[in-house]
């Protein structure tokens, strides 16, 4: 078993290769001795899906490169199924969205699309609640485009798994995630909602 131990608190002026340090942040370096901030993993604060018609996470750092949305039996007062959004400086973006969801019950398959954002259930009724994750990965930082892939099982109504896959391209660096719906009138009445986010 082996022990890192830390002797200084101060970032040396040239970094050598394969050093960690440490200066109220961990940093390492590379091959080429240049030096990164290594990042930890952050999970946000549960929020109670219970009321609204979204729910946002702001304040995601620029070097964040992965993000997971979690639904822990997430339901809504109407039929409209739960969309995710992503959104930078200028706000949420609600366009330009590719992918699709795919449903599937005991009795009947389908899917759906919707360019305003990532569909995470599709047998929706006012009586379904949704559990699973959403994976969102930094794809290309040069267009800040972000692809997703999720997967959510669904009981109420209609028993059902649900896979989710889509990318987007945002105008600027994402800072932040919104939960909401397609209709945008339908409010939260179950569960919670929560993200991790990486580096």
């Amino acid at each position: 078993m082996s022990i890192l131990v830390l002797t200084s608190d101060t970032l040396i002026g040239t970094p050598a290769t394969g050093n960690i340090e440490y200066n109220g942040q961990f940093f390492g370096t590379d091959s080429n001795a240049s030096r990164a901030q290594l990042q930890r993993i952050v999970r946000a604060t549960a929020v109670a899906s219970t009321s609204g018609t979204s729910i946002d996470f702001t304040g995601i750092p620029a070097w964040v490169e992965k993000i997971t949305v979690m639904f822990n039996g997430t339901s809504l007062s109407g039929t409209s199924n739960i969309l995710v959004q992503l959104g930078d400086s200028g706000g949420i973006e609600n366009t330009g969205y590719q992918g699709a969801s795919l449903y599937l019950t005991s009795a009947v398959a389908g899917a759906a699309a919707n360019s305003a954002g990532f569909i995470i259930n599709v047998v929706s009724t006012a009586a379904q609640v949704t559990s699973g994750n959403l994976f969102i990965n930094l794809l290309d930082t040069a267009t800040n485009t972000w692809s997703a892939s999720g997967v959510f099982g669904s009981t109420g109504t209609n028993t059902a798994i649900t896979l989710a896959g889509g990318a987007k391209s945002l105008s600027a660096t994402l800072d932040r995630v919104r939960i909401t719906t397609v209709n945008g009138t339908d409010t939260f009445d179950a569960g919670s909602v929560n993200i991790i986010y990486e580096g």
